[in-house]
């Protein structure tokens, strides 16, 4: 059985820890991290990675510490209801999408990991600063948090070292330069009542402008019934640190709501009311046309790092997990050949993904609406998108990602809109 490290203990590397655990590997996890805390804000984990999570017997647990997802809404940046559809089973998937706080999902992974592969598998405060190798082995760099350094040798080695990974850096130097793409997301949660159903996401305003993004991540957060709610606002800014601990305010984002109206939520009341608040400038990863270096791999974030846009980029790597350990099973002496069969199944279908979530995926029609009124309010919304224009768009996007609509074999129209869309002021 070949000894394997990963390097990283995200969500990415530590699902594909408790995989390879499943196929009867006991992986070793270097973490540059002295201590993992559950850091971070929401993430939107769909069908396809619900379904990862259910395979590594963790479906129950995971319920309990997010929310099922039943409804995803959009409006233009006066409040209108532009379209909506159906979430995971309420759609008719056979898996959930459930929205969750990213660092206890990370946390259930790593209690997880804890628990099957013992203490000692994951080594926190251990950097991970190169590597070197031969026809049988792999050696790490490590660099320690007191400073020391050491050599540790493997069979093969997985790299879920994320967006600033180092062994991306070292086997494809000429495609790690990132760079910023002007738009910076203001990320935020905060504690308030639930709205609507308690299970919908909301997608709000002119993209040419600014886009927000609503939605809850955990039920009862306080024991007074109240969620948790997370919030995305993107818009042009002068920004170049890429790093998800930039605490900001929200003084400058505020005003780009001003014209909004849902009559079920105050957007800027729950701007104000953030538990926290983080900048997350917006970079661009060029896609590697190779993952595999002899006996390393890329995995997660290090291979495609994306936009965090529409919920692929964790979903896609759990998939990644699956992918690569099914690989080493089915060539058990020969990690090289696991890695290229992997990279040949899952590179060229991800980065037309990451392409994707470049543009506006299916948020587009947002942009497409406000381009057609010119900004304005609408009369109609029939008569600026009409349904089944809308509903192609989704219809494609979700195929793109891996999750076909169910029924649409048949023809069956999927998307709809929950209530006649509010009137054009008089005025």
């Amino acid at each position: 059985m070949l000894d394997i490290a990963i390097i990283g203990a995200g969500p990415a590397g530590l699902l594909t820890a408790l995989r390879l655990h499943q196929a009867g590997y006991r992986p070793t996890i270097y973490e540059s991290v002295q201590e993992l805390r559950p850091l971070g804000v929401g993430v939107d984990i769909k069908v396809y990675g619900t379904k990862e999570i259910e395979e590594i017997g963790l479906l129950d647990e995971f319920r309990a510490l997010s929310v099922d997802a039943e409804d995803s809404i959009f409006f233009n940046a006066h409040g209108q209801e532009i379209y909506a559809e159906k979430c995971g089973v309420h759609m008719g998937y056979l898996n959930e999408q459930r929205f969750v706080h990213r660092g206890r999902l990370q946390m259930l992974f790593l209690r997880t990991v804890l628990e099957r592969l013992g203490a000692d598998a994951v080594k926190a405060d251990t950097r991970v600063t190169g590597y070197s190798q031969d026809d049988d082995r792999v050696t790490l760099q490590i660099q320690h948090g007191d400073g020391t350094t050491e050599e540790v040798s493997h069979d093969a080695v997985i790299a879920a070292d994320g967006i600033n990974s180092a062994v991306r850096r070292q086997m494809r130097p000429e495609s790690s330069t990132p760079h910023y793409s002007g738009i910076t997301m203001w990320r935020g949660v905060t504690v308030h009542p639930p709205f609507l159903n308690g299970r919908t996401i909301l997608h709000i305003g002119d993209p040419r402008v600014s886009s927000m993004i609503i939605y809850p991540i955990q039920d009862d957060v306080d024991g007074n019934g109240n969620q948790l709610i997370n919030w995305v606002v993107e818009y042009e800014r002068d920004e170049t640190v890429e790093d998800w601990n930039q605490q900001g305010t929200v003084d400058e984002i505020l005003p780009l709501y001003d014209t909004v109206e849902l009559p079920f939520l105050d957007v800027q009341q729950l701007m104000r009311d953030a538990r926290e608040v983080y900048l997350f400038p917006l970079i661009r990863h060029d896609p590697l046309d190779d993952w595999v270096d002899g006996r390393v791999v890329l995995l997660g974030d290090a291979a495609h790092a994306m936009y965090p846009r529409g919920g692929n980029g964790i979903s896609q790597a759990l998939v990644d997990a699956h992918v690569i350990v099914d690989q080493l099973v089915a060539h058990p002496d020969d990690p090289h050949a696991a890695f290229t069969a992997y990279d040949a199944i899952r590179r060229e279908p991800v980065n037309r993904i990451v392409m994707n979530m470049r543009g506006e995926g299916y948020e587009v029609i947002r942009r497409m609406v406000a381009e057609r009124t010119d900004g304005r309010p609408f009369d109609d919304i029939e008569t600026v998108l009409p349904l089944a224009e809308a509903d192609a768009i989704f219809s494609k996007y979700h195929a793109l990602v891996g999750a076909p609509r169910p029924g649409r074999d048949a023809g069956e129209a999927t998307g709809y809109r929950t209530w006649a869309a509010p009137k054009a002021p008089a005025s």
